[in-house]
């Protein structure tokens, strides 16, 4: 799985200050946020990736920089180049445009909007961030570049300070979740993430987007191979639990899912996990289903003082 990594406070500071910039000069507006209009501040433009060779001849050129390389118009095409790389989204600032691969989910197509536009507030990443993927930037550098996109993308879509003071109003739960989701248009994934991220204040929260949690051995073919499965941690889980081991966990999850599952709740229990100094502490996890993601969160309750067993 995939750990959240936190943004070191100078470099984030900077960034939600541009950020925040962004939204005041919209008008600070009431979620959801209008992407087109952020474009239109921006100068950005939006486009697809064709699907056709054909459809991209308007598109080449005698030279392109994609990630550092140079694409040349008789050797590699840049619609090669992105198929090449597996880029699911792309930067262009010669057109000042976004492009996006048309066979995204559409309600992935928001997140990956908002994060090519992270990396155009954030002048150090550069023409050579975008568009990177794993083949083209060193493992660190690129967690950090996209880490960075990621959180501008959160703070931009949702409202920089605006979802966590809607979130800190409420208890932290999956129904929270889907209320916070309805209310600034985002998908239930990327709202628990944020929920996670910022709505702790000090309070041990973590969540987990995964395959659905079955007891059974799960199945070995290429979609759940490849699939991006993600250990979402509040900075005080971080900070407390890290001898918390995600695949143990994920484990402990399946236990009490239903095995016969259509999409919704499909199950809550009190499960008892113990900090790095071995204190054992009460959370209350719940699973929901959105027929591909299981969306885990777990919340602190308190202290434990005899064993709690995770039920059906």
């Amino acid at each position: 799985m995939i750990r959240n990594h936190f943004i070191a406070r100078k470099p984030g500071t900077d960034i939600a200050e541009r950020v925040d910039l962004v939204l005041r000069k919209l008008g600070n507006p009431e979620p959801p946020l209008n992407l087109a209009a952020v474009r239109q501040l921006l100068g950005l433009d939006l486009r697809f990736y064709p699907t056709d060779d054909n459809e991209f001849s308007m598109e080449a050129v005698s030279k392109i920089m994609v990630s550092r390389m140079h694409v040349y118009r008789r050797q590699l095409l840049l619609i090669e180049a992105i198929r090449r790389f597996d880029l699911s989204a792309l930067y262009l600032s010669k057109w000042r445009s976004i492009f996006l691969d048309p066979r995204l989910p559409d309600k992935k197509h928001r997140w990956s909007e908002a994060h090519e536009i992270g990396h155009t507030l954030i002048p150090w990443h550069g023409n050579a961030a975008f568009g990177d993927n794993r083949h083209t930037l060193s493992p660190e550098c690129r967690r950090w570049i996209e880490s960075e996109a990621n959180f501008a993308a959160a703070r931009l879509l949702f409202l920089g300070d605006r979802f966590g003071e809607e979130a800190r109003s409420r208890e932290p739960s999956i129904d929270t979740v889907l209320e916070l989701q309805r209310l600034f248009g985002n998908s239930i994934t990327t709202t628990l993430y944020r929920l996670v991220e910022s709505a702790a204040r000090g309070r041990p929260i973590v969540g987990l987007i995964t395959r659905y949690p079955s007891t059974e051995s799960a199945d070995d073919n290429h979609e759940l191979a490849t699939r991006r499965e993600h250990f979402v941690r509040s900075p005080a889980f971080a900070r407390h639990f890290k001898g918390v081991r995600e695949d143990e966990l994920f484990k402990h999850i399946a236990t009490y899912c239903k095995q016969d599952y259509w999409g919704g709740p499909v199950g809550e229990s009190e499960l008892v996990l113990a900090d790095d100094n071995g204190v054992r502490h009460r959370f209350r996890f719940e699973t929901f289903f959105n027929h591909y993601d299981a969306l885990t969160l777990g919340v602190h309750v308190g202290f434990a003082r005899f064993k709690v067993a995770a039920s059906r």
